[in-house]
């Protein structure tokens, strides 16, 4: 379930079925988490840390010192994760109960982020490597290094609900337009966006089968996504790492 916390990120708790207890993903905010976790009457015990910047990671310490928790994070970045328990590389397990996530390494946004894969329950956690309509700034990496990363997602099945670390839906797909002002597809999901925002409920979960229609950063041999790329970048060879560098670099600037 989403817990909104500061002003657009997303804390999550997963709750296996018929059990007692939680894990929070990306916790920022303690008190938020913990009272959704005593609402629906289970407590949290353990964290899953996507990525080492603060606005993921800052309510780590605090809730491990209030409570017992194990924390997981990636073993490439063990040293900002704070109260880390657990470092994870690629095609790790963990276990929540009964529910088992897979560990897969998607730099970019930071070198040493993960996302958490649930395929029993076709569900992933991405943090700010994908996001509804969007991927996250390249701080730690380059264009080909989350082409990469989103591709490694890209794989995963159609079916699968991603729950991304922001809500930046609307934005996201208001800049999609502008490459692809002719997809009806972007145009009905931020009818669909704006809607749910004005009814103060998330756009988030997501489908990979929804990005693959709306997300530009998915989507680079969309051919009126490359002649939009073209027009504005007329002397640049139309490789689909250099139209998806030059997607970001606009979107950077939107």
């Amino acid at each position: 379930m989403p817990v909104p916390v500061l002003q657009d990120n997303y804390s999550y708790l997963i709750v296996p079925p018929d059990e007692a207890i939680a894990a929070v993903v990306d916790c920022v905010e303690v008190a938020p988490v913990v009272e959704a976790a005593k609402e629906i009457g289970v407590e949290i015990t353990a964290i899953l840390s996507t990525h080492h910047h603060w606005d993921h990671v800052g309510g780590n310490a605090e809730l491990a010192e209030a409570q017992s928790v194990e924390v997981y994070g990636s073993a490439d970045d063990a040293d900002r994760i704070p109260a880390i328990t657990h470092r994870v590389r690629e095609g790790d397990q963990l276990h929540i109960g009964s529910l088992t996530a897979e560990i897969l390494l998607i730099p970019a946004h930071t070198s040493g982020h993960i996302a958490y894969y649930f395929p029993q329950e076709r569900t992933v956690f991405t943090g700010d490597t994908l996001f509804a309509g969007g991927c996250g700034r390249l701080f730690e990496g380059d264009a080909g290094q989350m082409m990469r990363s989103l591709e490694k997602l890209n794989q995963l099945p159609s079916d699968t609900k991603v729950y991304c670390g922001h809500e930046y839906t609307i934005r996201n797909l208001e800049f999609a337009e502008t490459l692809e002002p002719r997809s009806k597809a972007i145009q009905d999901k931020l009818v669909w966006s704006r809607a749910r925002r004005r009814e103060g409920q998330p756009t988030v979960p997501t489908t990979l089968a929804s990005e693959r229609e709306t997300n530009p950063f998915l989507r680079t041999g969309s051919p009126e996504l490359r002649a939009t790329l073209e027009r504005l970048f007329p002397e640049t060879e139309d490789q689909d790492e250099t139209r998806f560098a030059q997607a970001r670099l606009l979107k950077d600037e939107f």
